[in-house]
């Protein structure tokens, strides 16, 4: 891949990034779905969950963002039509009627497929305080 093709896709993959981030804190299950693929999972501290079991979440109002913040620069490494996203991330989430928020180093795997780029795994780890960038 040449360098401007490869500045044009990790462009469009930060953008991707950024306008999910927007999707979920428009709290719009819909909205958020057309980032993931059907497949996807998320992996954190207490094990895996389906992505369909998180948009039930908020497609039912019990979950919900109202702040998701990347922090320093988004790592963007491209393998073909696979794409690994790399960034520290804080939100801001409702759930059950609790607030939680979170400092998190996120990795997304992305997939491209019929051209258009998905989510098919999204790994969290919460950062140290005092864990620099």
């Amino acid at each position: 891949m040449s360098d401007s093709n490869q500045d044009e896709v990790e462009a469009e993959l930060i953008g991707f990034a950024r306008g999910w981030a927007e999707a979920i804190v428009s709290n719009d299950a819909e909205r958020i779905a057309e980032f993931a693929d059907d497949d996807w999972v998320m992996v954190s501290e207490s094990g895996t969950e389906s992505g369909r079991r998180f948009l039930s979440l908020v497609a039912s109002g019990e979950l919900t963002h109202s702040a998701m913040d990347t922090v320093g620069e988004i790592r963007v490494r491209v393998h073909g039509d696979t794409a690994i996203l790399t960034s520290r991330v804080t939100n801001t989430a409702h759930f059950a009627g609790e607030q939680f928020d979170a400092d998190e180093w996120t990795t997304d795997v992305l997939v491209r497929r019929d051209g258009k780029w998905r989510c098919v795994l999204t790994h969290t780890t919460p950062a140290r305080s005092d864990t620099s960038e």
